[in-house]
């Protein structure tokens, strides 16, 4: 299905740039092949420059010259983009929307609304901006009008930036909003975390960031390919009455696992806030 299919943007923000960066390095699309729309004219004309990617002023232009629509907008923006594009759209085209929070259905009807013609093939995504450096975690899941085939073309777009797992049940992707959306911020916290703590006990910065973040690097390579259990490859470090035992009873008498519960949950309520309001 990709085979010399044009790909477009509508917004251009930090999440398109990543799939579009990603996209490029993984070498299965040339610049000729994907465009992009804003209304800031400075964002697309540096993605121009930067990328050598078409891009267009007018959302209706970029949606009417591609086979294969990537959504990126702010979810706040999302109905007004759909009604601006829905009679540029049509059934053989597929639309892929990455907008936290906003349902298959609302996009569907949004769009119907709006008078575009025909049933329009949906599939919504949740990426993250790991994806700048072909490492994301996406997930997919398909509207009423999409099939296995638009499922199969908007993973394989997906994995040439990263992972990629179906959701059968929409609900939940939500919850995939809160974890692995909202997650490398999290991440990159934690790392924060870690070299200022080393830094204070005397390491240089430079120093304590490669290793806190090759730290987190190689320990999430681990849990990929190892066949241990997550709680099995805490004890392969955890050594009885050593070092590693001292952190971890620190972090669980901080309420560690009750923190990160906590921030998964706020991000998963927000996001089910915003799929009530679409």
């Amino acid at each position: 299905m990709l085979i010399k299919k044009s790909i477009g943007f509508l917004g251009a923000g930090n999440l398109a740039e990543a799939l579009i960066k990603g996209l490029l390095a993984s070498g299965k699309f040339s610049p000729a092949r994907i465009s992009a729309s804003d209304r800031i004219s400075e964002r697309i004309s540096r993605l121009a420059e930067t990328y050598e990617i078409k891009v267009y002023a007018s959302n209706c232009e970029a949606a009417r010259n591609a086979d294969i629509i990537f959504l990126t907008v702010k979810p706040n923006d999302v109905r007004g983009v759909l009604k601006e594009i829905a009679s540029d759209i049509s059934p053989d085209k597929l639309l892929i929307s990455a907008a936290a929070g906003v349902t298959t259905t609302a996009v569907e009807e949004t769009l119907k609304e709006a008078g575009s013609s025909g049933v329009i093939p949906v599939v919504r995504a949740m990426p993250n901006t790991p994806a700048i450096v072909l490492e994301g975690a996406t997930a997919i899941c398909a509207g009423t009008g999409a099939g296995q085939a638009e499922l199969k073309a908007a993973g394989t777009l997906f994995e040439s930036v990263g992972k990629v797992v179906v959701i059968d049940d929409e609900s939940l992707m939500d919850v995939v909003t809160g974890l692995s959306g909202s997650g490398p911020a999290y991440v990159f916290l934690f790392i924060k975390a870690l070299v200022e703590a080393s830094v204070d006990a005397g390491l240089r910065e430079d120093c304590a960031k490669l290793l806190a973040a090759q730290t987190m690097l190689g320990a999430a390579k681990l849990v990929l390919e190892s066949p241990k259990t997550l709680d099995e490859l805490v004890s392969m470090v955890a050594s009885p009455n050593g070092t590693t035992v001292a952190g971890i009873k620190r972090l669980e008498e901080g309420g560690f696992k009750g923190v990160v519960a906590g921030a998964v949950e706020a991000a998963v309520k927000r996001a089910r806030e915003l799929s009530a309001a679409g």
